[in-house]
């Protein structure tokens, strides 16, 4: 059969090959290889300095790859500018220009591309209607809210129509409930435009809430790549489960294990696993209280339980106590306790 007529189907958005980069002899990306499925939200995670936001900036070609290889949409375009590879970048301070309106702010590039005024407006109120901001089109950026501003940068990145966003800590500047709100949107929209979104973040919880691939990152390099699910469920090691959180790593009978805080449970030393401890803190989060507990050698362990659960036993600081998990719950991982 001759196939020389057929174009194979393109299986990723973004690909990473052995990407290093430098500054000055510091490694701060090292040989960081990695494939972005098509239309993935994909959210890079780690500690400060982990290497998120540099590998970021190469995607963007806003920092030079020091070694390796970048490819979108499987061209190469590790040596390109940023204006040539098909990106968009959401900066972390909107970067808005303070003298336009929101209109003029997210017709911008259409303005330095020649599009007529007409018609740069006409797309530019399409997009602003996309992020439920058309209403304050003829606002300059000051009299808007943060969670406005943030929307605003957002349809000023979409309207270039890019192959793949880039969002460098969109979301950290705003409030809890705003943050909320805006999350839901960046989800929606990467569905609706079916296009990659690349997001950084140092928050597991938002990690977890927009994934479909999460990349956890430390001192340069991937720890973990994976569906948030099943990273949460079953951590590499014990640096990913205690920074995702919500985990206790814990003496196993073959070695040490990690159990979610919520698969803990206060009780007796019976048949199953269990070490005896002292209650630290009480903290009561609503449907949930967390009760952390002072174990062995000063170790520090966390039950978390339904609050109706624990108002009909509560304990205090102080309290003895012992912490109890099911052995089916116990997921095994390389290093000691």
């Amino acid at each position: 059969m001759d196939t020389s007529g057929l174009r194979l189907e393109r299986r990723y958005d973004v690909e990473l090959v052995s990407v290093t980069k430098r500054y000055d002899g510091t490694v701060a990306v090292d040989g960081v290889s990695l494939r972005i499925p098509r239309a993935s939200y994909c959210c890079l995670l780690g500690p400060s300095g982990c290497g998120k936001t540099s590998t970021l900036r190469m995607i963007a070609g806003h920092e030079v790859v020091s070694e390796g290889d970048v490819l979108i949409h499987d061209v190469n375009v590790t040596d390109l500018p940023p204006a040539a590879r098909g990106t968009a970048m959401m900066f972390q301070s909107y970067a808005l220009f303070p003298h336009l309106s929101c209109l003029d702010n997210v017709a911008f590039s259409l303005k330095a591309r020649g599009i007529p005024k007409v018609e740069r407006h006409a797309r530019a109120r399409e997009y602003l209607a996309r992020v439920h901001m058309q209403a304050f089109a003829e606002r300059l950026p000051a009299q808007l809210s943060g969670g406005q501003q943030q929307r605003v940068a957002l349809a000023r990145a979409l309207i270039t129509e890019p192959r793949v966003l880039l969002l460098d800590e969109p979301l950290s500047a705003l409030d809890p409930f705003l943050r909320g709100q805006v999350r839901e949107e960046l989800k929606r929209l990467q569905r609706e435009l079916g296009i990659t979104f690349i997001h950084v973040t140092h928050s597991q919880d938002e990690a977890l809430a927009l994934a479909d691939l999460m990349i956890v990152m430390d001192a340069g390099r991937i720890r973990q790549a994976g569906p948030p699910r099943e990273i949460f469920e079953r951590p590499a090691d014990s640096f990913v489960a205690r920074f995702i959180g919500g985990h206790n790593i814990l003496p196993g009978r073959g070695g040490t294990v990690a159990v979610r805080a919520d698969r803990c449970r206060l009780g007796e030393a019976r048949d199953d696993p269990h070490i005896p401890g002292r209650i630290a803190a009480v903290e009561y989060q609503g449907s949930s209280v967390r009760i952390a507990l002072t174990v062995e050698a000063g170790r520090n362990v966390s039950v978390v339980m339904p609050d109706d659960r624990f108002f009909a036993e509560p304990v205090q600081p102080g309290d003895e106590a012992t912490i109890v998990w099911s052995e089916r719950d116990a997921h095994a991982m390389p290093g000691p306790a």
